[in-house]
Formats: structure tokens, C-alpha cells, sequence
């Protein structure tokens, strides 16, 4: 009797646990689907969509705010940009569920705010801020909350994507925006600050 309870209650976490990751997965995935699916009409229609990047402190450049993650210079950029992003963020719904809507709204909206308001007069495009944004966040709020399983997710944040702090800093890597790796990496910043009680927390 104790067996079949045991294997019950495993039968229920593993369904809990499935159904948990699959539902992390659909804004990600809508989000990283959108990415691809504005390339393909570039690819199709011959147009370049460049022009709906940030241009800071443009008026030109301020739908860019929202638009810019969904335009990529080439298939390589995009590619760079789609899996991170799309990890990530799995991540970020999977263990901050109450508050990962509105983090991944917060890191898409204030890195392009940043930039607009920060970035050298030149065209900005790609998700690489919102990259930069949720790996930062994500390993700050582990380390604010001081909760075991945040923490060990913090640090396989730095294992995995540890060399991405190279990106901040100017001029080490040709046409590269290192203001929104910059940017974005401080807007994961203040988030982890300002939610940092809501979410999950250590237990008591």
C-alpha cells in the first residue's frame, strides 16, 4: 500500500513538473517564433528591416523600443540571439511564475528605453539586451534571495553564459550594440532589486 502511494505521488510531481515546463515554454517559444518568422518575411518580400531598430533619441527610433528583438542583421545573428533567449526565459517561467510576465515584459521594454536614452547615434537591432537582461536578472535574484535552488540556477547561469560579461564593455567586438548588452544587463539588474520580495523565497 505505502509502495503504490509512493509511486503515485512520483507519478503526480512528475506530471506537475511536465506540465509546468511545457506551459514556461509558450511565451518563449511565441516570442522566439516571431523573431524567425519576421527574418523569413525579410527573406521573402526582399526588405530590410533595419529601420525598425532604436535610433537613440530619434523619434524615428522609438518603436524600436518594442520592435528592435524581433530585427536581426543576418540568420547567424538571429540564430545567436533565438536559443539563449529562449532558455532563458524558459527559466525565467519556470521558477518565477507569479512575477516572469512582467520581468520578461519589464527587461523587453526597459532595455530599449535604456538604449534610446543612452546609446551612440547609430541603428540598434536585436534581442541581445533581452538576453543580457534575463541572464542578469536571473542570477542576481538567485543571489538577493538567498534560496538553494536559485542559487545553484545563478550559477549555472555563469557556467553557461559566463563569457557573455565580455560583451559589455566597447570596442571588443566589431559592429556589436555593447550599449544593449550593457543595458540590459543593468536592467536585470534593478528588477532583481525591485521584485526581489515577490516570487519565490528562501523558506523560513
Amino acid at each position: 500500500m505505502g509502495r503504490k502511494l509512493s509511486e503515485s505521488v512520483t507519478h503526480h510531481e512528475e506530471s506537475f513538473f511536465r506540465k509546468k515546463l511545457l506551459l514556461s515554454m509558450i511565451i518563449p517559444g511565441i516570442f522566439v517564433f516571431l523573431m524567425w518568422l519576421s527574418k523569413i518575411i525579410e527573406f521573402l518580400f526582399d526588405i530590410d528591416f533595419s529601420f525598425s531598430g532604436i535610433h537613440p533619441l530619434s523619434a524615428d527610433g522609438l518603436a524600436g523600443i518594442i520592435l528592435t528583438p524581433f530585427v536581426h542583421a543576418d540568420l547567424r545573428h538571429l540564430f545567436n540571439n533565438s536559443l539563449p533567449l529562449f532558455l532563458l526565459a524558459v527559466a525565467l517561467f519556470f521558477f518565477y511564475s507569479e512575477v516572469a510576465l512582467k520581468i520578461f515584459v519589464l527587461t523587453w521594454l526597459l532595455t530599449g528605453l535604456f538604449v534610446w536614452v543612452a546609446g551612440r547615434s547609430a541603428w540598434h537591432i536585436g534581442a541581445s539586451g533581452m538576453v543580457y537582461g534575463l541572464a542578469s536578472f536571473l542570477f542576481f535574484s538567485g543571489i538577493i534571495r538567498k534560496y538553494f535552488r536559485l542559487v545553484a540556477l545563478s550559477l549555472l547561469i555563469v557556467f553557461l553564459y559566463g563569457s557573455m560579461v565580455w560583451g559589455i564593455f566597447p570596442g571588443l567586438y566589431e559592429n556589436v550594440s555593447w550599449e544593449s548588452h550593457m543595458l540590459g544587463f543593468f536592467s536585470g539588474i534593478v528588477l532583481s532589486v525591485l521584485y526581489r520580495k515577490e516570487g519565490p523565497q528562501a523558506p523560513v
